[in-house]
This record gives structure tokens, sequence and C-alpha cells, in this order.
């Protein structure tokens, strides 16, 4: 039987700067490669106890066309960008207050929803929507 694993997810941003203070220090990931190439800047970010699998932040037009890159970005800005994008977290409590400490925009504060799952949810820099589940 084949396997298939998911390698890595991309995050669009508009500065890769303040979303790796958003993603290393605020949600605590690890990064594990920040590359400058052609004028545009992207970083990995590793994830504990999933070895393999990694979150990449980049800007708009990095591998796209002026015009895509152009398009996303208006999207992005504007907070509609894809998403929102779903993490997991064994202390949503200390997680939730590393954020909010960090100076990131909050957008619901933890609480337990009608289906079942505890979360709180965010905006990192560039506006994209991230949720944070209670594992």
């Amino acid at each position: 039987m084949t396997t298939i694993s998911l390698a890595y997810s991309p995050i669009t941003v508009d500065d890769v700067d303040a979303a790796v203070e958003f993603y290393r220090d605020g949600l605590g990931l690890e990064i594990v490669n920040d590359v400058s190439y052609d004028g545009h800047r992207w970083a990995s970010f590793g994830f504990a106890g999933q070895p393999g699998l990694a979150l990449v932040v980049s800007d708009p037009t990095a591998g796209r066309s002026p015009e895509d890159g152009e398009a996303l970005e208006r999207l992005i800005v504007k907070g509609i960008g894809p998403g929102p994008y779903v993490f997991s977290t064994d202390d949503l409590d200390a997680t939730f207050e590393r954020l909010r400490a960090s100076g990131a925009e909050v957008l619901q504060e933890p609480i337990s929803q009608d289906w079942g799952a505890r979360d709180c949810a965010f905006r990192d820099p560039a506006g994209n929507h991230i949720r944070i589940n209670q594992a």
C-alpha cells in the first residue's frame, strides 16, 4: 500500500520578518530553513513530534507571476486570503496568552464550541486567520 503525507503547507504573508516573529515567538515553532532567492524570501518552520512537516511563509510573488502575486496580496491585506489555518496545541490557554502577549490581533478568546472543540483565533501580521484548537 502506498503511503502519503503532507510535506509542507504554504502561508502567504506581506512581511516575512513579522511572520517569523509570530510563528516562531508567538506560536513557538522552530525555524528549519530561511532562504532568500531572486529578491524573495521564505522561512520554513518545523513542528515538534511531526518530522518532515513544515509550514512555509513567503511573500505573495514568490513563485508566482507578478499579476497573481498582486491579486493574492490584495486578498491577504483585506484579511480574506486562504484559510483559516488551524493549529492544535495541548495547552490552549498558555498558547493564547503567549500570542496575546506578543501583540497578535485576537479574533476570539478561548471558548468551548457547540461542536465540541475548545479553540481561539488570531490574525497573523499579514491578516491570515489562524485558529488554534485544544488537542
